[in-house]
């Protein structure tokens, strides 16, 4: 592929949501660029896109997929998205790395959940949107209604920048308003405007002239005295007008039938901004100072990595952007401050799906891959040593759902902790940690389907087998209330015998939190200082374990005011064990609480499942704190247990038909209700029972 300067370079983003043909619009573009001699469909598996074998199993896109489009000397590198909600981190990670993205919806189905979710991410970034009308060529499709469900569900200005011809299965082709130009069938041929369409046209013109003029305040000064522009100056505007977000071009075709695909190629060469025209990328200076990187083609060369790939044939992929400068084959190093190392750069390549082409060289704001890379993942920035900087990336959703991961085998094992931090690297939604209170290792995703993959992944490219299992809600125990006790230890064997004697009071913390210990209360040498610490330590060998179920202590002070020992028999581990048994008796009548995290939940659904919300959130013992609007959508906010969380992504997904969504955070914990602590208490005793 031959070198493309930084003025005839584009980076797009398709988003939308799932099923809306954005697999099937890069295919189309790809077909009609000469890059594939034949059509590939979603349905048979066959597409550049989703060419993972999980992807072509489940028919979804899963992970992003770069492909570049040469069209009329121009490259257009298209970066595929999932649609599936569960794979949102995708479009994250895309929107970080593009001059704009193309949200595309069905013509017939309008705005969906994935197009709301898309546009969100995109708006938040600052990154212009253009709207891509799909599938105009199916029954009922319409333009109206399209228009009437952009402008009803989303807070954008959407001027229609190309009109269709035909309707339904006599969609042929689109006029493009900025040209006046007709474009017609498979092969996009130039024709006059049909006569039928010329007022609906001239009307159109007009309304995207007023457009194009308040884009550009000259432009708009000699529009009120002249009330006419040039195509020019019209397209200078319309750009200006996209760049700042005021204006939303909407567009239409069908991919499937490629039809509209070659007007649409030529179009985002025209109205989407490049990069080095921008503002610059958002950044970190070597002192964490807030900076602008300038896209600059001669300045240092800087890599921002999107997205890192673990491939089981080439090891890991790194996809980047040059955000500066340009990436050479002759610059052999570059420097990661966040991994404080030089990481040695090999061959740059540009994907085309898996397929890899070689590149020398790659310009300003242009998107490539390079292998191998030892420490670097997504998120990262690679400079100059000497001009260090870290590119401010993209803010991703908490995970939502969870599962307990065990390994199958012992070889799994010794694997498992590596492959998971792996798949962290490759997609920042995909977590995993270790719970200490539970004993657990906890994998985290967006949604069922997405820790499905992620499980999938481990066995396939990581070759780690695993079991998966709800997992246990990482309840705490504390007290309510002081108690004291007086516990002796006296074991007498023929030899040397154990003797300790302490008397503790246990008392609640303020704040719940922590583990205090305390001897300021002795006096008179009844325990020598050199048994405090053996106490301590006997108490803190049940800390983790518990005492009423098995769960971590959490704000306890514990406080020694007497005790005895003898000469000979007192030691080290008869203090330990006077020590922890009289903590675990006092803790025992200190009226023994058992704790639950508590989730920060916060719901968003269109209003006729309000009542359907709170009915369902009232019946997991929610305390729902107000509702509120938010892009015409009602919001829900509750603190909801975390316990009856652990599957409500898939809950909503079936409640709202898949139109709700909700974002979840840690808040605190509060006191399980008797009736449900007393169930907890019992099954975790005969769960001990049953390993012993």
């Amino acid at each position: 592929m031959k070198y493309y300067p930084a003025d005839r370079v584009r980076v797009i983003a398709l988003a939308g949501h799932s099923g809306s043909g954005k697999t099937s619009l890069a295919e189309a573009m790809l077909f009609d660029s000469g890059a594939l001699t034949r059509l590939g469909r979603t349905e048979d598996g066959n597409t550049v896109s989703d060419s993972d074998p999980e992807e072509k199993r489940r028919g979804i896109s899963i992970s992003l997929a770069t492909m570049p489009v040469e069209w009329q000397g121009y490259k257009i590198t298209v970066l595929d998205t999932p649609g599936y909600v569960d794979f949102m981190g995708e479009v994250y990670s895309a929107v970080s790395a593009v001059d704009a993205v193309l949200l595309v919806i069905d013509a017939v189905s309008g705005v969906e959940v994935g197009t709301e979710l898309a546009w969100q991410v995109a708006r938040d970034a600052n990154v212009p949107v253009i709207v891509y009308v799909n599938k105009m060529a199916r029954e009922n499709a319409s333009m109206e209604l399209a228009m009437n469900s952009l402008r009803g569900s989303l807070d954008g200005t959407f001027v229609p920048v190309q009109l269709p011809i035909g309707k339904e299965a006599g969609f042929n082709g689109v006029v493009d308003l900025l040209s006046g130009q007709a474009y017609l069938g498979v092969e996009g041929k130039k024709a006059p405007v049909p006569a039928d369409m010329v007022d609906q046209v001239e009307e159109a013109h007009t309304e995207l002239m007023d457009v194009a003029a308040e884009g550009d305040d000259d432009l708009l000064e000699k529009y009120l005295e002249t009330m006419e522009l040039t195509s020019a100056e019209m397209n200078r505007g319309f750009r200006a007008a996209v760049r700042n977000g005021s204006v939303v071009p909407v567009c239409f075709g069908d991919a499937t039938h490629n039809i509209g695909i070659r007007a649409l190629m030529t179009l985002l060469t025209e109205i989407v901004p490049s990069f080095q025209n921008g503002a610059g990328t958002k950044a970190l200076d070597a002192h964490g100072e807030p900076i602008v990187i300038k896209p600059d083609a001669s300045g240092p060369t800087i890599l921002f990595a999107f997205k890192t790939v673990a491939d089981p044939f080439v090891g890991k992929l790194t996809y980047f952007r040059v955000v500066s400068g340009e990436a050479h084959m002759d610059e052999s190093r570059l420097y990661n401050p966040r991994a404080a190392t030089e990481e040695r750069l090999g061959q740059f390549y540009v994907m085309r799906g898996k397929e890899q082409i070689n590149v020398d060289r790659l310009a300003l704001g242009d998107v490539g891959a390079l292998a191998k890379l030892g420490e670097t993942v997504t998120g990262d920035t690679l400079c100059p040593q000497k001009s260090q900087v870290q590119v401010i990336g993209p803010t991703y959703p908490n995970p939502l759902f969870e599962v307990s991961v065990m390994p199958k085998t012992q070889q799994d094992s010794a694997k498992m902790g590596p492959a998971m931090s792996r798949l962290q690297e490759q997609d920042p939604t995909v977590t995993w940690r270790f719970e200490g209170g539970t004993g657990q290792t906890i994998l985290s995703g967006m949604g069922d389907i997405h820790i499905e993959v992620a499980v999938h992944n481990l066995q396939e490219k990581f070759g780690v087998g695993v079991e998966t299992a709800v997992p246990k809600v990482p309840f705490k125990e504390t007290i309510s209330r002081s108690a004291t006790e007086v516990y002796r230890h006296k074991k007498q064997t023929g030899g040397a015998g154990q003797f300790a004697e302490v008397h503790m009071e246990v008392r609640p913390i303020e704040g719940g939190q922590g583990f205090e210990y305390d001897t300021s209360r002795i006096f008179g040498g009844s325990i020598s200082n050199s048994f405090f610490p053996s106490i301590e330590k006997g108490i803190r060998s049940i800390l983790e374990q518990g005492v009423v179920a098995g769960y971590p202590v959490e704000g306890v002070r514990a406080e020694i005011y007497d005790g005895k020992m003898h000469p000979v028999d007192s030691k080290d581990i008869a203090f330990q064990i006077a020590g922890r048994e009289a903590f675990r008796r006092a803790f025992e009548k200190a009226g023994p609480v058992l704790l639950e995290p508590i989730s920060l939940v916060k719901v968003t659904v269109p209003d006729e499942y309000v009542g359907d919300i709170i009915g369902d959130l009232n019946t997991k013992r929610a305390i729902v704190l107000g509702m509120g609007q938010e892009r015409g959508k009602s919001v829900i906010e509750a603190k909801v247990p975390q316990a009856e969380l652990q599957r409500y992504a898939a809950e909503l997904r079936s409640l709202t038909q898949g139109r709700g969504i909700y974002t979840v955070e840690p808040s605190h914990y509060a006191a399980v209700p008797s009736n449900i602590a007393h169930d907890i208490i019992e099954a975790a005793r005969k769960e001990r029972e049953e390993e012993k």
